[in-house]
């Protein structure tokens, strides 16, 4: 036994020791992601906290506002048209308990007059465009703006088209797929690998199990970025539909867990941004800074561009 301790244990602190450096030394194993945008400010559904969300009045305020990336969802009509909208189900947003997938274009009924913001419970938008939003008019009107689009179902003809628009107005390494499913992503991704994308939930546990078992510095990872809750919004902003998540103990865990500094700096080392949300207030934008995001997804981006403008006069 004291034979085998005296291999392995010099082992042991051998590695942990190479780990260490790797992890706050990274481009000595790997090559610096280059991607066409690096982006601060992001306004989560164009910024549905300013006007109803997803509609290109938010669209164009956060665009007016400073907004560095749009982050939208997206899902197909009957007759093949690719809709902004975060819900395929339109009753939250319309009252309608029906489909997008059921419609044509034409028939989609309006946005409420007044629409609770996701992640800011009893804070309301409104607006006077209550239409929903072509994919196609978005990438139209700012053919030069960042867009994460995020794809909540494994519909083959709704990522090709979605890949198809992107190639059309030329923006493939300006946009990227999200998806928090792996299958999904890998159907997006294999209809068109030329466009940056996000890991999903499956790619991030993996990444917090490299992460904590030292094996991060020496793996390659293909993905741009990371985008997660902070999690201290949870039960006070945002409250969630899973019941887990009302627990106070699991979003603890969930936050020291997760909200690592050294991790976010290795990533950002890498080249991979690192995008914190859904921050509502100051606090929240701060502390997403603090533990070290490379950006911030805000319901608010005057809100947001008001704080960076503030801090950078500071610096």
């Amino acid at each position: 036994m004291s034979s085998f301790l005296y291999f392995i244990l010099p082992a042991l602190g051998g590695y942990t020791l190479t780990s260490l450096y790797l992890l706050k030394n990274p481009l000595i194993l790997h090559r610096r992601k280059r991607t066409a945008f690096h982006s601060i400010h992001i306004s989560h559904r164009g910024g549905c906290g300013e006007r109803i969300e997803s509609t290109m009045a938010a669209f164009t305020n956060a665009v007016e506002q400073g907004t560095q990336m749009l982050e939208l969802d997206c899902h197909l009509t009957h007759d093949g048209h690719v809709v902004v909208s975060h819900d395929e189900n339109l009753l939250r947003e319309t009252g309608h308990d029906i489909t997008i997938s059921s419609l044509k274009l034409q028939d989609l009924p309006l946005y409420k007059e007044r629409l609770e913001v996701t992640f800011y419970t009893g804070r309301y938008s409104s607006g006077v465009d209550r239409k929903f939003a072509l994919l196609e008019d978005v990438f139209r009107k700012f053919p030069k703006m960042p867009v994460s689009i995020e794809i909540k179902e494994n519909n083959h003809q709704l990522i090709e088209k979605v890949s198809d628009l992107v190639k059309h107005y030329n923006r493939e390494d300006i946009t990227v797929w999200a998806s928090v499913n792996s299958s999904i992503m890998k159907e997006c991704r294999t209809t068109n690998g030329s466009m940056p994308y996000s890991f999903t939930v499956r790619r991030g546990v993996l990444l917090l199990l490299l992460f904590y078992s030292g094996l991060l510095p020496f793996v390659p990872l293909g993905e741009s970025l990371l985008q997660f809750y902070l999690p201290q919004i949870i039960n006070r902003t945002f409250i969630p539909e899973n019941r887990i998540l009302r627990n106070r103990l699991v979003v603890y865990l969930i936050e020291k867990v997760t909200m690592r500094k050294s991790l976010f700096k290795h990533l950002a080392a890498r080249g991979m941004q690192v995008h914190l949300f859904v921050c509502n207030t100051d606090e929240e934008i701060k502390a997403a800074f603090e533990v070290g995001a490379t950006g911030v997804m805000t319901d608010y981006p005057t809100l947001l561009s008001s704080y960076l403008s503030r801090h950078r006069s500071q610096d």
